[in-house]
């Protein structure tokens, strides 16, 4: 606030000098106006509120960013708030966005600190939980003003329930559903200022259009990522309690808002149809006295939004029926959206285990706890795990098969780890081994087994697909494996296992739906149910609740995903092997990645089905294919800790993948069985030749003048020669025989130059390339198609520019050259016909 403060004190000096009371310019000079009293004395014409809206809108076209900003700061200190009620939605909108995405607003989401340091230094002051439009929000707050936010920019199971007049779980919304008037143009949510902005900010995460391709932004630099942690350590502190809000009228902190009445007939989930005349809002705390729980719903309001808004795009009645969201639900989440919810979980994480000792004992329910202290219990199991759950589902079957997962990831490997952010955590020691995780996390795990156990499932099922030569998907198989062989960690969920798959003794059936969201009914600070001791019936509520009563559950450590494990360590180690297979060839062949290659020139023996390994190791270099080594070696290791794999099933699977290749693989066919017409590749074999690991050796074994084009010849030259060779050959072909079969040194020097090698010579791999070898015999003919060659062309062009530094013209070097080729047909000759002599 001292950068805003010192540019209004600068600015206002000059505003004193000329106050010329015309319509547009109005706003700039009324600022050293010190009070409302003062501006409707001065300006009584100026007191509607469309003036005041009109002269801002103007200026967001006319003037800089620094100076609108000051020009805001002035308004929301001296104008009353029935003129800044006809602002604020507009304010809003220009400040984060459209719903509808058209509009950018301030483009927090690129705003970053060293690119933009003056515009990110106001923005972030503005925007900050103790600065100016925070205090707009009070300010309109003591006044319980309403705000109309369209139920059609809600997310779209929540936007579907209203729609069908059926209230959501969350009671976010009880009390606020608003039906149109006749003539109406849709249903409206009635917000307090404080829910209108919160809804606004978390929505523009959302309803943005993603960020174009060139623009490389880092999210955990933009001003938005840095908000959203200021929000959460403001409204959610690990330490003390809330700050009240900023006083902005003598009498003190604005008041928590009024209950709303609609009366519409609604009917909530799971539950008989009520009206919502009996309903009052979340956040109603008339009825307890202590000050602490009277601002307490600020904190309640803001993570009930960040969840609702970031994570409930899929329903979980949905997903319980078909393992899968609907279809209509096409929500895709961006990385930006994962790496804010990440942010969200990670403070959660820390907000919820910053209760003291003394607090979190059980013998602390019974006693009397302030609000904030239930909150903190509350906020993780009763807010977020549910929505959590679904959304990583759909992220886990539905996310690209490339390296942008590692955001989900991280993700869900931050929820699964909240000891990394308890406070203790300072207090341990930082050495390389692995710590322990501590048995008072046993109650999470098992209160979160889905987390642990059937996203791990989807997990290994992802990784079976994916190309782990590449060091980024090896890096991810790496992360997973080091999270779940953490010390006592698979202890833990195999003891969770173990209490949901016991017998079930005596447990009401309606009992196992006692963890999913509270009742409509009931506020976020009516008391918490009484902690139930039985750890089975803990388990079996949390995964009834997520996956219904006749869910089909799979034992991580059972046969199936066990077999699932020795397949993708059955992968790791083959994606070694082609690893350092790539790495050889990278060696051998360091010449092959120049852009004029010597092989595309014709100087070297061509290829031309060579291989060319489908990943980003060749782009990355030696240092890659060692990180991938590294990674993939200890994921292996990790794998065996935690399923407690023996070194001979390891030795096992080495040896059926056949590593005692000749030469890395290079001389060994991919893994096939013999059929009727030849050999069929098995799924391994599939596998070596898409990951490069093994590969056939194919050759061309047709005619050699009908072959493709290659890359190396010019192929409108190739078909020009090819006809002019073919007609030659058609009018002499009489000759040509004639002269090849003379027993003479004349036969032999024509047929060295007209017949080529017969069919049954090579070695012809195809079944049924035998069969027809015997109806593939040619005769003598001349071949034209070598001057069609780049490598051919060059060479000509380079003898001929060598003969000219030697004074030595077309012709004259035209003669030589047949001349000296017609020395060396002739020693072929004689060579040749020696080599059949001896072989007879």
């Amino acid at each position: 606030m001292t950068t805003i403060r010192r540019w209004m004190a600068e600015w206002r000096l000059p505003a004193l000098r000329a106050a010329v009371p015309a319509i547009p310019q109005w706003f700039p000079k009324a600022t050293v106006i010190n009070s409302s009293r003062e501006t409707a004395m001065a300006f009584p014409h100026l007191q509607q509120p469309s003036f005041l809206l009109a002269s801002l809108k103007a200026d967001a076209i006319n003037k800089p960013f620094a100076q609108r900003c000051q020009d805001l700061v002035k308004v929301i200190e001296d104008f009353p708030a029935k003129e800044l009620h006809a602002i604020f939605p507009w304010l809003v909108e220009n400040i984060f966005g459209s719903l509808d995405g058209v509009l950018i607003g301030w483009n927090l989401r690129c705003l970053q600190g060293r690119v933009n340091p003056v515009e990110y230094g106001i923005a972030m002051e503005f925007l900050d939980p103790g600065g100016p439009m925070m205090k707009l929000v009070y300010k309109l707050q003591a006044e319980d003003y309403k705000f109309d936010f369209p139920v059609s920019y809600l997310p779209g199971p929540v936007k579907a329930s209203i729609q069908e007049r059926v209230l959501p779980d969350s009671p976010l919304y009880h009390n606020k559903v608003q039906f149109p008037t006749t003539g109406g143009l849709g249903l409206n949510l009635a917000l307090n200022p404080f829910e209108y902005y919160i809804f606004f900010f978390a929505l523009s995460l959302i309803t943005q259009k993603p960020l174009p391709v060139s623009i490389h932004v880092r999210t955990s630099d933009c001003a938005y990522f840095i908000l959203v942690d200021r929000y959460l350590s403001w409204f959610l502190p690990t330490e003390g309690s809330v700050p009240p809000p900023l006083s902005s009228s003598p009498g003190g902190p604005s008041p928590s808002p009024a209950p709303r009445t609609p009366a519409m007939p609604f009917a909530s989930y799971g539950l008989h149809h009520i009206s919502l005349l009996k309903r009052h809002i979340s956040h109603q705390t008339s009825v307890n006295a202590d000050p602490a729980s009277h601002e307490i719903w600020r904190s309640e309001t803001l993570l009930q939004v960040f969840v609702e808004m970031w994570l409930h795009h899929y329903s979980l009645e949905m997903y319980q029926k078909m393992q899968s969201p609907h279809a209509k639900e096409s929500f895709a989440p961006t990385e930006e959206h994962v790496l804010v919810v990440r942010l969200l979980l990670k403070h959660l994480h820390a907000f919820a285990n910053s209760l003291k000792p003394e607090q979190t004992s059980p013998s602390a329910h019974s006693h009397a706890t302030s609000p904030l202290e239930e909150f903190k219990r509350a906020a993780v199991p009763r807010f977020v795990q549910q929505k959590l759950y679904v959304f990583l589902q759909h992220c886990f079957g539905h996310w690209p098969l490339d390296a942008s997962f590692r955001a989900v990831l991280e993700m869900w490997l931050s929820y699964l780890q909240p000891w990394r952010y308890a406070p203790e955590k300072q207090a341990q020691s930082s050495d390389s081994q692995p710590r322990c995780v501590a048995e008072k996390w046993a109650p999470f795990v098992q209160e979160n087994l889905l987390m642990y156990t059937k996203l791990f499932v989807g997990f290994l099922n992802r990784a079976l697909r994916t190309d782990l030569v590449s060091p980024k998907n090896a890096l991810m198989v790496f992360r997973v494996a080091k999270v779940f062989a953490q010390p006592n960690l698979a202890e833990m969920i195999q003891k969770g296992e173990h209490l949901f798959l016991e017998p079930e003794l005596v447990i009401p059936h309606r009992q196992h739906r006692l963890f999913t969201a509270p009742t409509v009914t009931g506020s976020f600070l009516s008391p918490w149910p009484p902690a139930v001791t039985d750890a089975s019936f803990k388990v079996k509520s949390h995964v009834y609740s997520l996956e219904g009563q006749d869910c089909k559950y799979t034992p991580m450590f059972g046969p199936e995903v066990r077999t699932l494990v020795l397949r993708l360590a059955q992968l790791i180690t083959q994606a070694k092997q082609t690893a350092k297979s790539i790495s050889d060839q990278c060696v051998e062949s360091p010449a092959n990645r120049s852009f004029l290659s010597w092989s595309w020139l014709g100087f070297c023996p061509t290829d031309a089905n060579g291989y060319y390994p489908a990943n980003d190791l060749d782009e990355m270099g030696q240092d890659s294919i060692r990180k991938t080594d590294e990674y993939l070696e200890k994921a292996l290791e990790y794998l065996r800790q935690i399923f407690r794999l023996s070194e001979a099933q390891l030795a096992q699977l080495t040896f059926a993948l056949g590593t005692t290749q000749d030469e890395n693989g290079k001389k060994q066919l991919p893994d096939c069985i013999v059929g009727e017409d030849g050999l069929i590749l098995t799924p391994l074999g599939r596998y070596q030749i898409i990951n490069g690991l093994r590969r056939f050796e194919i050759e061309y074994q047709g005619d050699s003048e009908l072959q493709p084009i290659r890359s190396y010849e010019i192929a409108s030259l190739v078909r020009a020669l090819f006809r002019l060779s073919s007609a030659i050959n058609h009018r002499f072909a009489g000759q040509m025989t004639a002269l090849c079969s003379r027993d003479d040194f004349l036969g032999s020097f024509c047929r060295y130059h007209l017949t080529e090698p017969a069919l049954a010579d090579r070695h012809l791999l195809s079944p049924v390339g035998r069969r027809q070898a015997t109806s593939q015999a040619r005769g003598p003919r001349l071949s034209l198609r070598f001057l069609g060659s780049y490598r051919t062309l060059l060479s000509l062009l380079s003898v001929f520019f060598v003969a000219s530094l030697f004074c030595i013209g077309p012709l004259p070097c035209s003669l030589l050259l047949v001349l000296g080729y017609l020395l060396y047909a002739m020693a072929m000759t004689l060579l040749t016909e020696r080599g059949k002599l001896h072989q007879l």
